[in-house]
């Protein structure tokens, strides 16, 4: 994980796959110092002593510098075999000098601590990312305008479904993501670490009975979440709640296979008919979910993993030209439009207007944070450090008048004029043609 910086230097941090933190370092490859090679050399000698495959680069200051940099070591040592993507870095200071890392890392710098978490947000973002305030990461426009209370209890609803949607390893998440958990709190997280710690991994699901304090209650409520990869039973690693465990036995008992045989096998079990398996207990939605889900367990809710790919040579205001077209991320969504990041330190603005050749309500019907667009560069203003995007790829950038320096404005499609319609508005039509 490489934390970049320009003065204070590149915080470089390695971190094993399971995000155990490995090594730290700082480099100086960029002003004042310009060591490039020394920094190369450190970064070499890291990657081939850990056996490092991914580089992970955070997206503030000096990003773009310290991307060359990485592609500059992949292209001197391509035996290394490394792959560089950059990462939102929102919230990483943040967590730097939070509580919860200082108990983590007491004797890391605080500086360092944030290169820690950079790597890690490649790895597994929701993981690293249920460790921060929600708020500290930037939620959108009028934030800091509503009620703080409400805010926050809302966030917090947002951030345990998407940890409830996704589910969690138990054998290998952090106390943090495992509070997050329905029926779960910190407290009963810690337990399951700590018994984890003692005891080793968890080999099914019933074993999360053992643990101090979580009850029958507890883990009615948990177990769902809570997934067991490669434990003794393959259901452990589904959503499949373990109350619906015996409406799967009698699945296979109807079609004498066994789970690991079924498990998977998409053909087959749609072709199974869910009205035959429904009880007093286990109605048609249910059959249903359980055949979806062991048709693909475990499955990942979330869509692939894409990043922009940001244009060379373009890292500064000035290097933007009208009618460049680029690739970028959407950083965030207002009522007016989207903000999107082209790689330039700077985001630039999507008006309302330009997100699509449609009528748009609500920018949110059209672009999220996160969502990797493509689009074209209108205006620059490098005064004001503005810069006017748009997603409608047709439209032409304003040019600037050869004599004067003036602007003109972009070409907009022609659309017809409204027509007017009934006996008062044909006489006003022809009054103001006279």
């Amino acid at each position: 994980g490489l934390d970049p910086g320009l003065r204070t230097g590149v915080k470089v941090a390695a971190v094993d796959r399971t995000g155990k933190l490995l090594d730290t370092a700082t480099i100086y490859p960029h002003a004042p110092r310009n060591d490039w090679d020394g920094a190369l050399h450190i970064l070499e000698q890291l990657a081939r002593k850990h056996g490092a495959e991914l580089v992970s680069i955070g997206n503030g200051t000096a990003s773009r510098e310290t991307d060359k940099l990485a592609a500059d070591l992949m292209q001197r040592h391509p035996e290394l075999k490394l792959t560089k993507v950059v990462v939102s870095e929102a919230g990483a200071s943040v967590y730097s000098a939070s509580e919860l890392a200082a108990k983590e890392f007491p004797e890391l710098d605080v500086s360092l601590r944030g290169a820690v978490s950079i790597a890690r947000r490649l790895q597994d973002p929701l993981a690293e990312l249920v460790k921060i305030d929600p708020k500290s990461i930037g939620v959108g426009q009028y934030q800091h305008d509503v009620n703080q209370t409400k805010l926050a209890r809302q966030l917090d609803a947002v951030v345990e479904d998407c940890v409830n949607s996704v589910g969690v390893d138990v054998n290998t998440a952090s106390a943090p993501l495992l509070a997050r958990i329905s029926g779960l709190n910190a407290s009963l997280a810690a337990n399951i670490v700590a018994h984890r710690d003692a005891h080793g991994a968890f080999r099914g699901r019933e074993a999360l009975k053992e643990v101090p304090r979580l009850g029958e209650k507890t883990f009615e409520q948990a177990a769902g979440f809570l997934r067991i990869m490669d434990g003794d039973n393959p259901l452990d690693a589904s959503a499949v709640h373990p109350e619906a465990y015996p409406a799967v036995e009698r699945i296979l008992a109807d079609v004498q296979k066994n789970v690991r045989e079924v498990i998977g096998d998409g053909r087959f079990l749609k072709g199974l008919s869910p009205e035959k398996y429904t009880d007093e207990k286990f109605g048609l939605p249910t059959i249903r979910d359980i055949l979806r889900e062991l048709e693909k367990p475990g499955r990942d809710p979330r869509p692939a993993f894409r990043t922009a790919a940001f244009r060379e040579g373009v890292e500064t205001l000035k290097d933007l030209q009208p009618g460049m077209l680029l690739e970028g991320v959407v950083t965030n969504v207002t009522n007016f439009g989207a903000f999107v990041d082209i790689g330039v330190h700077q985001d630039g603005l999507v008006h309302i207007s330009a997100l699509s050749n449609k009528f748009v309500k609500d920018p949110r019907e059209v672009v999220k944070a996160g969502d990797v667009v493509k689009i074209k560069v209108l205006e620059v203003d490098e005064k004001r450090k503005r810069i006017a995007l748009t997603m409608r790829l047709a439209d032409e950038a304003p040019r600037a008048d050869a004599k004067k320096g003036e602007r003109v404005a972009p070409a907009r499609p022609s659309r017809p004029a409204p027509q007017p319609q009934g006996a008062m508005a044909d006489a006003l039509a022809r009054a103001m043609k006279r």
